[in-house]
């Protein structure tokens, strides 16, 4: 009878009953787990907050490691096959990639500020011959006429416009400043990263506990070398040839300044999808100008079209074929990302951090479910 009623008193008590060892390491397990991904969130926020706010130091490093690979064919070739001194080889790589920029800026500076001086001239005539993109065209024409009455000497308070940095012409003379700046902390990183060979590379691989580490670290680093190395050089050489094809269209269909439009189609392809957009758009623009209307205007710009499809969807993925086979939506989120961290150099830098993201996903087993998303 005692018994019964120990029982029953027990069921029916308000007290709460105390918790298994089972249910409690649950708990555990799902606040540790909250937990966790709590602070890997927070990291990537942390990281992504450096990565912007750092940029004037991340950002010549790692366009400096990019250049790297791409330039570590030839240096092996300058340095293993004509047995030239790694200091030597770096120095005349620097010297020729110096060079190559500079012609290229003193070549085009000068059609491309005649281009520009004649901006608000353009835009009238661009309304005469779309009459019915009239609205549009006038509000971009009140706002460049806003811009020059700013910084010209007869307009409403240049003194002020000058003296405070807020004009245009102070506005690009502060941006070629910090481009310059970034342009020579890149080339003094790429420069003793280029003599320093592998031995960074060595010296991170040596400092791993496990055999099996050291493994996974090379393969990864040789995957990247060649992979990313590849793709860069073969992109390059694709784009030096539709530079060449674009000037020499736009020479022969009576637009002039082949150098100008072929520098642009040049560094416009870097960028997938919306460099050539934006070179679309451009071309139309200047056929409108300069070319007659309407059966010649859009010419430019159908042979611009014509040459990028013919590279991009025929020739490239032929010679790239195998490499860095990317999820399309993961490309252009990875674009608008960069973009906003970095600005255009973010935007071509944006497609080698992604397939470098790729490749060390590939030899990580824990990260192979991101690796299996990434790809194409």
């Amino acid at each position: 009878m005692k018994k019964k009623i120990s029982v029953v008193g027990s069921a029916n008590s308000g007290l709460p009953e105390s918790k298994t060892p089972e249910a409690a390491s649950g708990i555990e397990a799902v606040a540790s787990g909250s937990l966790s991904i709590g602070v890997f969130v927070l990291a990537i926020l942390a990281a992504i907050g450096a990565l912007y706010v750092g940029k004037e130091v991340f950002l010549p490093v790692v366009l400096a490691l990019v250049l790297k690979l791409m330039l570590q064919p030839i240096m092996n070739a300058l340095c293993e096959r004509l047995h030239v001194p790694h200091t030597l080889s770096a120095l005349f790589l620097i010297i020729c990639l110096f060079g190559l920029v500079a012609a290229l800026a003193v070549t085009i500076s000068v059609p491309a500020s005649a281009w520009i001086q004649k901006i608000p001239e353009i835009l009238p005539d661009i309304q005469q011959k779309l009459e019915g993109l009239r609205q549009p065209i006038e509000y971009l024409q009140q706002a460049f006429s806003a811009v020059t009455n700013m910084t010209s000497p007869g307009g409403e308070g240049p003194a002020v416009a000058v003296k405070d940095g807020s004009g245009v012409a102070s506005t690009l003379a502060l941006g070629t400043v910090k481009t310059l700046s970034r342009f020579f902390a890149t080339m003094v990183v790429l420069f003793f990263l280029l003599v320093a060979g592998d031995r960074l590379m060595r010296g991170f691989i040596e400092v791993l506990p496990r055999f099996s580490d050291k493994r996974q670290a090379t393969t990864i680093a040789n995957e990247i070398q060649q992979n990313i190395g590849g793709y860069l050089l073969t992109i390059t050489m694709m784009n030096a040839a539709v530079g060449v094809a674009t000037g020499i269209a736009m020479w022969g269909c009576g637009l002039g300044d082949p150098l100008l439009w072929g520098a642009a189609a040049f560094l416009l392809n870097y960028v997938p999808v919306f460099g050539p957009l934006t070179g679309i758009g451009v071309f139309l623009v200047a056929g409108i100008v300069t070319l007659s209307w309407p059966w010649f205007a859009f010419l430019p710009a159908i042979l611009y079209l014509l040459i990028h499809v013919a590279e991009g969807e025929t020739i490239t993925p032929l010679l790239l074929a195998g490499r860095l086979k990317l999820n399309p939506v993961l490309v252009i989120v990875s674009l608008f990302f960069w973009h906003a961290l970095w600005g255009i150099p973010g935007a071509l830098l944006a497609v080698p951090l992604l397939a470098v993201l790729k490749i060390v996903c590939d030899h990580v087993e824990s990260l192979k479910p991101i690796s299996h998303i990434m790809a194409a």
